[in-house]
């Protein structure tokens, strides 16, 4: 029987495993693929810990959310195949779901770099009416997701681009990348209010990465300093690093042309998210935009798990 190495959750407590497993063999309609690259993703984690809406119900499993993969004619293509399974030397893909990659692109650039993208550039171009020099607040801004979102947004034609975290650091940095401005988020929560609204007062969007009570704080900052209450504001919420939850006062809603909505892949249509990421690779692959990869060796996949990301940086599986 023929066989492939690749990496296996056994159990949601441990980190995947360096296994060998059969060689898998394609349906009708399916397709082998060499796997080249795999990102480890937040995502990707959560996933093979059992606390991703994907994650397996039944173990061992394959890990990896994503890959960058080589087809049988030799070119290269990226997939997505959340809940299905990637980290293994071969795997098989739907074709209808393979984006294609541009020739001379780096196969690790890119899977390092389009999970933390792919949020904010869904976001501003499939959920709200994102236009050219419009200006946008990313609240979160130091994290890898939401790094990538400033630049994302400047990459789409953002006037404006105002950056919100914690990491003081990592915002200086930011200044470098596209930010216009900076806001430090600390727990003195009245000088934070009053930064935020004085440098985001008249945003368009905000790329919400928080959540919890700190957007709480941030809406009414936000709000507050507002010169014009009928002017649209489309706040989206991507991810929740400050909590899943938040009170908001019917008031609010009804003093502002305000509109609260999220961006995940259950708010998108597939054929529409296929287009958006055929269009996000090619952007990486012009180099518009990268996080710098830290790859690892399959066989390292338990190393690679407990790795800690530097700023700017993404753990990827090199196969």
């Amino acid at each position: 029987m023929s066989v492939v190495n690749a990496a296996l959750i056994e159990s949601f407590d441990e980190p995947p495993h360096f296994r060998s497993i059969p060689a898998p063999e394609a349906a009708p309609g399916q397709e082998v693929v060499d796997v080249l690259t795999v990102g480890v993703h937040p995502a990707t984690r959560g996933i093979a810990a059992g606390k991703h809406y994907t994650s397996p119900t039944t173990l061992p499993a394959l890990a990896g959310a994503d890959a960058v993969v080589r087809r049988a004619d030799g070119s290269l293509a990226y997939v997505m195949m959340l809940g299905e399974g990637t980290l293994a030397e071969r795997i098989v893909i739907d074709p209808a779901v393979a984006i294609p990659v541009p020739d001379g692109a780096d196969p690790a650039i890119l899977a390092a770099t389009m999970n933390p993208a792919l949020s904010s550039w869904a976001a501003l171009r499939t959920r709200v009416p994102f236009q050219a020099g419009q200006s946008i607040l990313v609240h979160g801004a130091t994290g890898n997701a939401g790094s990538m979102a400033v630049k994302v947004a400047k990459h789409l034609g953002a006037g404006r681009v105002v950056a919100a975290g914690r990491n003081r650091s990592r915002l200086d940095a930011l200044t470098a990348e596209g930010a216009d401005d900076i806001v430090a988020l600390t727990h003195d929560q009245d000088a934070t209010a009053a930064a935020l609204g004085e440098a985001a007062a008249n945003v368009d969007v905000v790329l919400d990465y928080v959540w919890g009570p700190p957007t709480e704080l941030a809406m009414r900052a936000v709000l507050g300093a507002r010169t014009e209450h009928t002017r649209l504001l489309d706040w989206v919420q991507i991810g929740g690093m400050g909590g899943d939850e938040i009170t908001l006062s019917g008031h609010t809603l009804r003093s502002n042309a305000f509109r609260v909505l999220g961006s995940g892949f259950g708010s998108v249509d597939m054929p529409v998210i296929l287009r958006e990421f055929t269009e996000l690779v090619a952007a990486i692959a012009a180099g518009g935009m990268a996080v710098r990869p830290h790859p690892f060796p399959l066989e390292k996949v338990e190393a690679a798990w407990s790795n800690q990301d530097e700023p700017g940086e993404r753990t990827v599986i090199v196969l």
